[in-house]
């Protein structure tokens, strides 16, 4: 009954910018593990900026000083901020939630809750 529904994906020249919205209703999320993955056609889907059950926030090496994540508890809703966007970035943006356990926030297994991704696309 935990729904994820992510926004704000898009079609960006390299350069620009995006924020990434994910909604969470049937639970609170506070004290979820919460993160932002993506996949690329051919390559597995892997973590780009997620926060533990405390907050601290761990990024990809590759997005580190691009991205920011963030998230509002009042309004349910985990956020990607994202610059200087490069083609390599482009890939389909999931929003992910576990509400138990986070041992190792950036392993996709750790996740029970997905959203239907949002689709982002840089051009060179």
């Amino acid at each position: 009954h935990v729904r994820l529904l992510e926004s704000g994906g898009g079609s960006v020249q390299s350069g620009g910018r995006l924020r990434l919205s994910c909604v969470v209703s049937g639970y609170t999320i506070l004290g979820y593990c919460m993160g932002w993955f993506r996949q690329a056609p051919g390559k597995e889907r892997e973590g780009v900026a997620v926060l533990n059950t405390d907050d601290r926030p761990t990024y990809a090496n590759s997005v580190k000083g691009r991205f920011t994540i963030s998230k509002d508890n009042d309004k349910n809703t985990l956020y990607l901020e994202m610059n200087s966007l490069v083609p390599e970035d482009t890939a389909m943006y999931y929003c992910a939630a576990e509400p138990i356990r986070c041992d190792d926030p950036m392993d996709r297994a750790e996740y029970n809750h997905w959203g239907q991704g949002t689709q982002v696309t840089v051009s060179s």
